[in-house]
């Protein structure tokens, strides 16, 4: 027998749940959610990926689809979160895939893929909001070093994945099979296409997170497709807001700090990087940019681009110490009674290289 405590505990737990389920779209009476669920497996139907029929009177089919559907939607918190970010991001992959004549339903994989997250990274080391591996970036164009990751950028990542889908698509003749290759490689796909002798997906034995991979992507589709049958039922001032900016070139000789790039933006240095996920650490380097500010920025940007660059060079050796026998970044940290971590950024200084006497520092923030 439960002690008063706990039943106490469990009324306020329930009680919070029933808060929750009212916050993303539930009623707020009393539900049970097992009926939920198992009425929400009445309305859930993919009827096809890219066109291309999905053999829903497979038991074995239905099955697999039934578990996904049910993980998504008992994951309510995450589905909301994939409805307020969808249109901030999606119109400009619907809009690149079908200038590429690929079919809409591809958008989904990203969200499987990423929950549309530029920074989402798996331990494979997968990264961005199409999941590239690093050789498999480079192959497509991507830029991927440690300054830049195109794999973040929306419109960078976008066009890599279309360019790799239709070679995918070209291999294998099947939008479906596409999806597979797209999750466990083409090479691997197609050697187990040859060892069991079919080319149906359904029927393929393939790895588990690639058996999963195509319904994880319909238990999307099913719900952003009518997110209110399920009980999502988002105001227009619910999403987040689409993305909007400007355009700008940079040119540069040298690095720039991404402190002075918001500054000429009249905005601030998060707002950079926010709109440039693929920016890695507080510098530009040398050579030709374009990256995207807030809209309206651009007007009188170059100007003050400029004439700040022009400010931060002239200040340069104002800013600079020579190093001395006996010094270390700790001591000339202190020595200025300026954090270790600001020197670590203002010289993008690497740890494996020790510093020696004669160096020139940055122990001044530009102004």
């Amino acid at each position: 027998m439960l002690k008063p405590t706990k039943w106490i505990s469990y009324f306020f737990l329930f009680q919070a749940l029933l808060v929750c389920s009212s916050a993303l779209g539930e009623t707020s009476e009393p539900i049970n959610p097992s009926l939920s669920l198992i009425a929400s497996l009445d309305l859930a139907v993919p009827h096809s990926f890219c066109g291309e029929p999905v053999p829903m009177d497979n038991r074995e089919v239905k099955e697999r689809f039934e578990k996904e559907i049910l993980l998504s939607l008992w994951n309510r918190a995450q589905v909301v979160l994939w409805l307020k970010r969808s249109r901030r991001y999606l119109p400009y992959i619907e809009k690149m895939l079908k200038k590429n004549g690929l079919p809409d339903d591809l958008k989904y994989v990203a969200i499987a893929e990423s929950a549309l997250r530029p920074h989402a990274g798996s331990q494979k080391g997968a990264m961005g909001f199409w999941q590239f591996m690093r050789g498999t970036g480079r192959k497509y164009g991507l830029t991927i070093n440690r300054r830049i990751d195109e794999r973040r950028n929306l419109f960078a990542s976008t066009g890599a994945a279309i360019k790799y889908f239709k070679d995918l698509h070209e291999e294998f003749g099947s939008w479906t099979l596409a999806a597979a290759a797209y999750n466990m490689g083409e090479k691997g796909l197609m050697s187990e296409i040859l060892e069991q002798q079919t080319d149906d997906y359904y029927q393929l034995y393939l790895p588990l997170e690639t058996q999963r991979f195509l319904f994880r992507i319909l238990s999307i589709k099913v719900i952003l497709s009518e997110p209110e049958k399920f009980g999502f039922k988002l105001q227009k001032y619910d999403y987040y807001l689409p993305l909007a900016f400007d355009k700008v070139r940079i040119k540069s000789v040298g690095e720039v700090p991404i402190r002075i790039v918001a500054q000429a933006a009249t905005t601030h240095f998060k707002v950079i990087k926010d709109l440039n996920p693929e920016i890695r650490g507080h510098y530009l380097v040398a050579g030709t940019h374009e990256i995207l500010v807030p809209k309206g920025a651009s007007t009188g940007f170059q100007k003050r681009l400029k004439l700040l660059i022009k400010r931060f060079s002239l200040g340069q050796n104002e800013r600079i110490y020579v190093v001395r026998k006996g010094d270390n970044l700790s001591s000339i940290a202190e020595k200025f009674n300026i954090p270790l971590a600001a020197l670590f950024i203002w010289n993008r200084i690497d740890l494996k290289r020790p510093i020696h006497p004669g160096d020139r520092i940055v122990v001044h923030p530009e102004k």
